[in-house]
């Protein structure tokens, strides 16, 4: 019996988003961890380094953020698209899912 390969949830584009936003959180967690645990260390370099590792967090926060909003305003267009398409073409989409049932009924029923 061949099987379709159909995305799950865990593997879709919309849960990666997601998961790679998570762990960037986490990794700006750490980071501005490190650089608070490194506070009291004096040194020309190692204020250097935490001054620039700082701004970096900020700025990628900054980013992360309107990469956010920016995926869920497309999620939210492709979704308000396909409701569209369907609202226009009823009979289409009727006449589609209606050739699937048939063509999944024709399929069982070979067994």
């Amino acid at each position: 019996m061949n099987h379709v390969n159909l995305p799950d949830k865990e593997n879709s584009p919309a849960t990666a988003g997601q998961r790679l936003l998570t762990d960037l959180n986490v990794v700006l967690s750490d980071v501005d961890a490190l650089i608070r645990a490194t506070a009291n260390q004096r040194g020309a370099e190692i204020v250097k380094v935490r001054t620039k590792a700082s701004d970096t967090v900020e700025a990628m926060k900054a980013r992360m953020a309107d990469a956010e909003t920016a995926f869920l305003n497309k999620g939210r267009q492709v979704s308000r698209m396909a409701d569209d398409y369907v609202r226009e073409n009823p009979w289409r989409n009727l006449g589609i899912v209606a050739g699937i049932g048939l063509l999944i009924g024709l399929l069982i029923g070979r067994r």
